[in-house]
């Protein structure tokens, strides 16, 4: 099973099991919890033949985990004294930050962790987060341009728990955010471009009584929210890939007083929303995995739109002006028109077969 494994996932594999060795073979008394996927889970599994929950941001939990596993959120039942935390360090320092602090209050206080990634993609910063919540924290020696960090020793008070929410200008509601949602507490430009556009796009097209809005790729549920609150008779769906976007913006829509009216769906590209079931689509796709650029990342978000669309119905994209996705709209959904441009970015209003 390891060679399923990526060399960063390998390293704090064997990093984890060589320093529990040191200390008798403690996690292997106790629960271990894995940030990654079921590849990850089960190579545990293997090596320490301890039980297991498992976090992984883009499978939902209610998808069966391996055998001897357990699934669950970044939530405290995660890591309730758990003797180790392995896997993946996230790609953000808040993401560090959040898991860092669930562990430090709620594990074992002899736990444990050891996260790894690629040397590229650490930052300095990621020590200084988990020194916020340990008092040990070092580094391993690099192996396969991987790199593995290292914690132990609990801080009694560390940093405050996620989501964290905060009221900023432009928004009439709180953004709620976990560690390694896109923009975080932010409310980000290129959603702000498409805010300056919606409410007249919205009272301008042509909807049923009861019209059903998917805010698609749903971040911290900005546009979600923004819909529930302007179309008082709208069934609003926010969907993700990321477990980390979809709670966000549940706790969004609590604090907007909407939770009643969004729906949160976690699942990639909309994936079991009826085809030509909804009447608007609002996107801000990515454009980034992390912190590489990938400028064709849209295209199965507009393939999706395309497919739950109603003929007629519309899809308001917001992009960076120098991607050019009129085209591919064009062909994936429908008839596109520019809305608005700034060198930095364009809202496009697109109309379904």
């Amino acid at each position: 099973m390891t060679d399923a494994l990526s060399p960063a996932t390998l390293l704090a594999l064997d990093e984890a099991f060589e320093r529990d060795a040191t200390r008798g073979g403690f996690a292997r008394s106790g629960t271990i919890a894995v940030i990654g996927d079921d590849a990850l889970a089960t190579a545990v599994l293997e090596r320490f033949n301890a039980s297991v929950r498992l976090f992984d941001e883009h499978t939902p939990v209610d998808v069966a985990a391996p055998a001897g596993c357990e699934r669950q959120g970044l939530v405290a039942e995660l890591v309730t004294e758990v003797t180790l935390v392995i896997g993946e360090l996230p790609q953000t320092l808040a993401g560090v930050d959040e898991i860092a602090g669930l562990a430090a209050r709620f594990a074992d206080p002899d736990v444990l962790v050891v996260l790894a990634a690629r040397e590229k993609d650490l930052e300095r910063g990621m020590n200084d987060r988990l020194r916020a919540s340990f008092v040990e924290v070092s580094a391993s020696r690099g192996r396969g341009k991987a790199r593995a960090l290292i914690a132990s020793g609990p801080r009694p008070v560390p940093s405050p728990a996620y989501p964290r929410s905060e009221l900023v200008s432009g928004l009439e509601f709180p953004i709620a955010a976990h560690g390694a949602v896109f923009a975080g507490t932010r409310l980000d430009i290129g959603t702000r471009a498409l805010l300056d556009v919606l409410g007249d796009e919205l009272d301008s097209a042509v909807l049923p009584e009861r019209p059903t809005v998917v805010d698609l790729g749903c971040g911290t549920g900005i546009l979600a929210v923004w819909a529930a609150r302007h179309l008082a008779d709208a069934r609003v769906i926010a969907t993700d890939r990321s477990w980390s976007a979809v709670s966000s913006t549940s706790r969004t829509a609590e604090l907007a007083g909407v939770a009643d009216r969004v729906e949160t769906v976690h699942t990639d590209a909309g994936e079991g929303i009826p085809d030509r079931s909804v009447d608007v689509v609002l996107l801000n796709p990515p454009f980034h995995d992390g912190r590489a650029v990938i400028d064709d990342m849209a295209q199965p978000l507009f393939r999706a739109a395309g497919r739950m669309l109603r003929s007629g119905g519309t899809l308001l994209t917001v992009y960076n002006s120098h991607l050019r996705h009129r085209g591919a709209l064009e062909r994936t959904v429908g008839p596109t028109s520019q809305v608005s441009r700034t060198p930095k970015f364009t809202v496009t209003r697109s109309i379904a077969r």
